[in-house]
């Protein structure tokens, strides 16, 4: 398991899913509630990735250069960047135009249905 996250499970979680993930999380809601496209989640999430392989080289001594953990790394940070988006999309769409569309769901929204 740790050739694939390459480092340890505790400090994977620590380091990239709870300390960049949050930082990801962030950076999602940040692009939806400045009305940015969603792509440009993408380069800032494979630069988070980068950061959390930085770190985990700097303070715990892991591999830098390794391309199938910063890819593991990469999925965690665009998935919870891509979460961060969606949910913040979601919430301002519904909160905006409260006239047009409800809530569908989590993720989603629908078109208010005409009333009557």
């Amino acid at each position: 398991m740790s050739a694939i996250l390459g480092e340890s499970i505790p400090v994977f979680i620590g380091l990239t899913v709870i300390l960049v993930g949050g930082c990801a999380f962030m950076m999602g809601q940040a692009i939806a509630n400045t009305w940015r496209p969603y792509l440009q989640v993408v380069p800032y999430s494979l630069l988070l990735a980068a950061t959390s392989r930085f770190l985990a080289f700097a303070l715990f001594e892991e591999q830098l250069l390794a391309v199938v953990p910063y890819l593991s790394a990469a999925v965690v940070v665009l998935g919870l960047g891509t979460l961060g988006f969606r949910l913040t999309q979601v919430d301002l769409m519904v909160h905006q135009y409260p006239w047009l569309y409800e809530r569908a769901g989590l993720l989603g929204w629908r078109e208010r249905s005409p009333t009557p």
